[in-house]
């Protein structure tokens, strides 16, 4: 399959600010495709497909390793996470970013499939 990539797209309703929070706060690295519309290199990335019986939408969550050191770290940057719930798959937190976009962030008790070799 000549695949070479994922696209993801997160709406906003101050693009600027959620940019800035991903180039400045995350540091993720980006390119420029002109005039500030920054594209990030995102870390290693899975899909899911879960069931819908209502209109569907579409979720952002990243992965670490450490979910406390993780969130100490977003705390120190001025973020606000949502107190950790412990769910059989992993530890789940989230904060929201600044155009108001719900992001979740979790460390993963499932097999990664981030880890196969390719």
């Amino acid at each position: 399959m000549p695949i070479s990539g994922a696209h993801v797209i997160v709406s906003s309703h101050d693009a600027e600010a959620d940019r800035a929070f991903f180039r400045d706060v995350l540091a993720f690295p980006h390119v420029d495709a002109g005039g500030g519309w920054l594209i990030f290199k995102l870390p290693p990335a899975e899909l899911a497909v879960h069931p819908a019986d209502s209109p569907t939408s579409h979720e952002l969550y990243f992965m670490c390793d450490e979910l406390d050191a993780t969130l100490a770290d977003l705390a120190a940057a001025g973020v606000t996470c949502v107190p950790v719930e412990e769910e059989r798959w992993g530890r789940l937190s989230g904060f929201r970013l600044p155009g108001g976009s719900r992001v979740g962030i979790y460390e993963p008790r499932h097999p990664r499939a981030t880890d196969l070799q390719t």
